[in-house]
């Protein structure tokens, strides 16, 4: 079975008016260095959501109420980084959609998180503490992207 008819899909589904526009995939050591640091940074933030969900984990079955929001946040950090791994997946092959979702993305979730961080009593210190771990990963993700070479690789398409 071929993979690749049915990721075209999630494709289309996901990239929108834009599905369609491929770009050469750069050559340039720059770009190249930038997309395994970022994976790296996206690694890490996974590894800290599923610690989270761990923690959560052990927390429950010693008896403390974690809470639902906690609950709900453990589950969510693992799930917008296995998206943003998809994100870059597919940016790293050309497809100019997966770089502008990973943009938009990457630029909007560490804003969440620090908000949600910001809320008074909604969560746990250790929890605030993951919250702000992840949005600097994050960030940091955003700051490759925002790198003259990354730009580069990606022009805008033509309408």
């Amino acid at each position: 079975m071929q993979l690749e008819p049915a990721l075209r899909r999630l494709d289309r589904f996901a990239g929108g008016r834009m599905a369609h526009h491929r770009v050469a995939v750069s050559e340039e050591p720059k770009v190249g260095r930038a997309f395994r640091a970022m994976t790296l940074l996206l690694a890490a933030g996974f590894v800290l959501g599923v610690a989270t969900v761990a923690i959560a984990f052990v927390m429950t079955l010693n008896g403390d109420d974690v809470g639902f929001a906690v609950w709900m946040r453990c589950l969510v950090v693992p799930a917008i980084t296995t998206t943003l791994f998809y994100f870059l997946w597919r940016a790293r092959a050309g497809w100019y959609w997966a770089f502008r979702r990973l943009q938009l993305f990457s630029r909007i979730f560490p804003v969440v998180a620090l908000v949600l961080a910001a809320i008074p009593g909604l969560y746990p210190f250790w929890v605030v503490t993951e919250q702000i771990l992840f949005a600097i990963l994050l960030i940091g993700v955003s700051d490759y992207l925002q790198s003259d070479a990354v730009r580069a690789a990606f022009p805008k398409p033509k309408r």
